[in-house]
C-alpha cells in the first residue's frame, strides 16, 4: 500500500511538471498559429554587408516609414497573379513584395503577407544583383539605373541599364513567371579599350530573424544547398561566424515556416555560397562566381541566375527543381528523415482535398485510409496481446516463486513463452511499424502551406492554428485570454473525451497504480495536445474513434482480452 502511494506521488509530481512546463517547450515542438508580421518600432536596422553594400544607406539614423522610403527613389512596378511590389532603381534591388494570395490572418480585410521591404525600414529584407571587378568601376548601391519599362509582368520583362566611367555598359534583364520565380540575366558589354575582369554576385539581405518559431520538426532560418545536400543553418551559427561553401549547383537563402527567399546561381558554374552576419547584426545570404570572367574590348558577357521569393508550395518547388534544374530545391521544405513517406501522404491528402473541397474532411478521409491499411497489423497486435494476457497469471506466479533468483526467473519465463508459443515482441512490432507513418502525417500537416488558413466547420477558420474557442473565457464572451497551459478549446476537450472512452473500453488493469494512471491520462493529454493545430486534433480524434470501433470488433474476435487479469493469491 505504501509502495502504491509512493508511486502515485511520483506520478502526480511528474504530471504537474509536464502540465506547467509544457507551455515552455510546446511552441518549439508543436505547430503554432503563425503570428502576423510585425514592425519593431524603434528597433535597429541591420544593413547589408559587402559585396555591394553601403552601410550609410541603411543606417539606424535613416529609419523611416515604409511608404516614405518607397516614395524616395524611382521604381518599376511588379505585378503578377501572385505577387505585387516594385523594383528599386537605386541599387537595382527587389525590395518591395507582397504575396497577394496569402493574408496575414483569417480576419476580413487582413493585409497580404509582406515578404520584402526596402532598406531604411525596421524590417528591411531585399535582394540585390551586381558585379565586383578589377580595372572596372562597377555600379554600386547608390547607382540609379535606367529602366526599359515601367512595369514588370509575366509578359513584359524589364531591362535595367547603367554605364560606368571606365567604358562598360551593365545590364540586368529581369523577367518573372506567374508564380514567384524571377529570372535574372546580368550582362557586361566592354566598350573600353582594355580587357576587364568581372565577378557577378547576388544577395539576399535580412535585417531581422523570422518571427516564425524554429521548431525541431520544421526549420526556420538560413539555408544553403551545396554539393548536392541541403544544410539547415541556425541563426546562431551565422552570428558566430561566416559560413562559406564552394559548390557547382546549389542555392542559398532564408526559409520561414511557409515562405522562402533564395538566390540561385547558374547551376553549371562554380560559385562560392555564403551565409554571413552583417556589421550591425543582420543576416545576408549571397553567392559570387568562383572565377572572375574576362571581357575583351568590344565583347560582352552574360551570366544567368534566378531569384525566388514566395510561398513554399510543394508542387511548385518540385516543378522548379525539374524544369530549371535547381539542385534540391524541394528541400526548402524540411521533410526530414521520413520524406519518402511524407510526400505520398501529402499528395494523397491534397488529392482528397481537391475531391471534397474541405481540408478537415480530407484529413478525416485520410485517417480512415491509414487506419484501414493498418488494420491487419492491429489484428496481429491484438492477437499477441490476447496471448500475453492469457499467460499473465502463470508469469506472475513464476515471478513470485523466483523473486530472489532473477536469472532463474528469466529462464522460467522464457520457457513459459516457448511452451505457450507466445512471442512478447509480436505486440511491439506493429506499433513500431506505425510510428513512421504517424510521424510522417504529423510533419505533413505541420509543414505544408496547403492547410494554412483552411476552414473546417463553424468557428474553425484555420486548421493550421490551435482551436480559438476557449472554454475558460466562455468562448470569447469574457474579455480575457487564459494562460497558455489553460487555453483549452472545444477540439482538445473532444480529444480528451475520446481518449477517456478509448481507455474505458479496455479491460480494467490489474494494478491499482495503472488504474490511477489510466484515469488521469486522457485529461493530461487534453492539456498537452491543446497547442496542436486543429488539423492534427481532427486527425487524432478521428483516429481515437476508429480505434474504439476497431477495439470493439477485435474484442469480439479475441474474448480473452476482455477478461481482467486476476491477481495470483500467494500460497502460505
Amino acid at each position: 500500500m505504501k509502495h502504491d502511494q509512493k508511486n502515485f506521488v511520483i506520478f502526480a509530481v511528474l504530471a504537474a511538471l509536464i502540465l506547467f512546463g509544457w507551455p515552455q517547450i510546446a511552441h518549439w515542438i508543436f505547430p503554432q498559429q503563425q503570428p502576423a508580421p510585425v514592425r519593431i518600432e524603434g528597433g535597429k536596422t541591420k544593413p547589408v554587408a559587402a559585396p555591394g553594400a553601403d552601410p550609410a544607406a541603411d543606417s539606424p539614423r535613416a529609419l523611416r516609414d515604409r511608404q516614405i522610403v518607397l516614395g524616395e527613389t524611382p521604381r518599376v512596378a511588379i505585378e503578377t497573379p501572385k505577387v505585387r511590389g516594385s523594383i528599386n532603381l537605386k541599387g537595382a534591388r527587389i525590395d518591395d513584395l507582397v504575396l497577394v494570395q496569402y493574408a496575414e490572418t483569417v480576419a476580413k480585410n487582413s493585409p497580404p503577407i509582406r515578404l520584402l521591404s526596402p532598406g531604411g525600414t525596421t524590417d528591411a529584407y531585399f535582394a540585390q544583383f551586381g558585379w565586383q571587378g578589377a580595372g572596372v568601376q562597377a555600379p554600386g548601391p547608390d547607382t540609379v539605373w535606367q529602366a526599359s519599362g515601367t512595369k514588370l509582368t509575366p509578359t513584359t520583362p524589364v531591362t535595367l541599364s547603367a554605364q560606368s566611367a571606365t567604358g562598360q555598359v551593365f545590364r540586368i534583364e529581369l523577367s518573372v513567371d506567374a508564380n514567384y520565380m524571377f529570372a535574372v540575366r546580368q550582362t557586361v558589354a566592354n566598350l573600353g579599350t582594355t580587357p576587364v575582369s568581372v565577378t557577378p554576385y547576388a544577395l539576399v539581405s535580412r535585417a531581422n530573424k523570422s518571427t516564425d518559431v524554429d521548431q525541431w520538426a520544421a526549420h526556420v532560418g538560413p539555408i544553403a544547398v551545396y554539393n548536392g545536400a541541403a544544410d539547415y543553418i541556425d541563426y546562431k551559427e551565422v552570428d558566430t561566424a561566416q559560413q562559406s561553401f564552394a559548390t557547382t549547383g546549389g542555392w542559398a537563402g532564408y526559409t520561414d515556416h511557409y515562405w522562402l527567399t533564395a538566390v540561385i546561381p547558374d547551376q553549371r558554374v562554380a560559385v562560392q555560397l555564403q551565409q554571413r552576419p552583417t556589421p550591425t547584426k543582420g543576416f545576408q545570404a549571397d553567392y559570387q562566381v568562383a572565377a572572375p570572367l574576362n571581357v575583351e574590348p568590344g565583347k560582352k558577357l552574360t551570366y544567368s541566375s534566378h531569384f525566388f521569393a514566395g510561398a513554399k508550395e510543394v508542387k511548385l518547388l518540385e516543378e522548379y527543381q525539374d524544369t530549371l534544374g535547381i539542385v534540391q530545391f524541394d528541400r526548402a521544405i524540411d521533410w526530414g528523415w521520413f520524406g519518402v513517406i511524407e510526400l505520398p501522404i501529402f499528395y494523397y491528402l491534397d488529392w482528397l482535398y481537391r475531391l471534397v473541397g474541405n481540408f478537415g474532411v480530407a484529413i478525416i478521409l485520410l485517417t480512415l485510409t491509414i487506419r484501414g491499411l493498418l488494420f491487419p497489423i492491429a489484428q496481429r497486435q491484438f492477437a499477441s496481446m490476447a496471448s500475453m494476457r492469457a499467460v499473465q497469471p502463470k508469469m506472475k506466479a513464476l515471478q513470485e516463486r523466483y523473486k530472489d533468483d532473477k536469472q532463474r526467473q528469466q529462464q522460467e519465463i522464457m520457457k513459459l513463452y516457448k511452451e505457450e508459443k507466445v512471442n512478447p515482441l509480436a505486440g511491439c512490432l506493429p506499433i513500431l511499424l506505425q510510428i513512421p507513418i504517424m510521424f510522417a502525417l504529423y510533419k505533413v500537416l505541420l509543414l505544408t502551406i496547403e492547410m494554412r488558413h483552411e476552414p473546417f466547420i463553424g468557428w474553425i477558420r484555420d486548421l493550421s492554428a490551435p482551436d480559438p474557442l476557449l472554454i475558460l473565457n466562455l468562448f470569447g464572451l469574457l474579455n480575457f485570454t487564459p494562460p497558455s497551459f489553460l487555453a483549452i478549446g472545444v477540439f482538445p476537450i473532444l480529444l480528451g473525451v475520446s481518449m477517456y472512452f478509448q481507455f474505458k473500453l479496455n479491460p480494467a488493469p490489474m494494478d491499482d497504480m495503472q488504474k490511477q494512471i489510466f484515469s488521469i491520462m486522457p485529461w493530461m493529454l487534453m492539456f498537452l495536445m491543446a497547442p496542436f493545430a486543429v488539423g492534427l486534433q481532427v486527425y487524432w480524434i478521428t483516429s481515437n474513434v476508429l480505434t474504439m470501433a476497431q477495439q470493439w470488433l477485435l474484442y469480439r474476435q479475441h474474448p480473452a482480452l476482455k477478461e481482467p487479469v486476476k491477481k495470483e493469491v500467494k500460497a502460505k
